[in-house]
């Protein structure tokens, strides 16, 4: 038992045990502000030059917008938000306020800030206004101050929240026509890539392209909106920038 989970390493005295929660020094302390500020606006043109900057950046964009834009609907949905056309409301305002927050994520020096799906257990609470967002902002603001007992929480603690996130998601699936291959097929497609592929994102874009070749094969292209067109090609290109980027010799 001492050699479970022990891999290229010592042995583990714990045994199945694999994530024990210990605290190290104060529960409580100020937080560290060291890495606010700390961006370059053209440090990263200078150094890996306009090519690597534009894909990068468009690789952020497109990930973000179709992150943000996935979750809106999911949780839109489960909160019986959207329109009659399945749109979001206030969408501009809420896109703004995403970018935003992602500009301010960089400036301080942390990861892009956005939208996250697990807001859907907090509506499937009754969360229907911006105060539900505005008291989850406060408790991360308190959780700055008690960093050190945060950290013991392990990441398997957030398991149960996230199988009744999942449950809400799936509720939505009974709204998908799913007598008409044209609609089924990309919804299963985007359904089962999310998980695969660890993306919401990619998710959204292998639907897209699913789509579109639905539509192709039924002789169907010109009922394909422009910018379905548009986001497919976008989409195309996001999937394929790993080879891109070795073609143009860039890491």
């Amino acid at each position: 038992m001492a050699h479970l989970g022990a891999f290229d390493a010592e042995a583990n005295p714990t045994g199945w045990s694999l994530s024990v929660p210990a605290l190290e020094g104060s529960p409580v302390g100020m937080p560290s502000l060291a890495t606010l500020g700390h961006f370059s606006l053209l440090g990263s043109i200078e150094k890996v030059g306009i090519v690597s900057v534009v894909l990068l950046v468009f690789s952020l964009m497109l990930a973000d917008f179709f992150d943000t834009m996935g979750t809106m609907v999911a949780i839109g949905a489960e909160g019986n938000l959207l329109d009659e056309k399945g749109n979001p409301p206030r969408t501009r305002e809420i896109l703004v306020v995403d970018s935003v927050a992602a500009i301010a994520g960089g400036m301080g020096g942390v990861s892009s800030n956005t939208s996250y799906v697990e807001s859907a257990a907090g509506v499937g609470e009754g969360a229907r206004t911006g105060l539900a967002s505005v008291v989850t902002g406060l408790a991360f603001l308190a959780s700055m101050f008690i960093a050190p007992i945060v950290s013991m929480v392990p990441y398997e603690a957030a398991t149960p929240a996230l199988v009744v996130v999942g449950f809400l998601m799936m509720t939505q699936v009974t709204d998908i026509d799913w007598k008409s291959s044209e609609v089924a097929l990309p919804a299963f497609v985007t359904i089962i890539m999310m998980p695969f592929s660890y993306s919401i994102t990619n998710g959204i874009g292998a639907g897209f392209v699913a789509y579109l070749v639905v539509q192709l094969a039924r002789g169907k292209a010109k009922s394909v909106h422009p910018l379905m067109w548009l986001a497919c090609v976008l989409f195309v290109i996001y999937f394929t920038l790993t080879p891109i980027k070795a073609i143009l010799g860039i890491a």
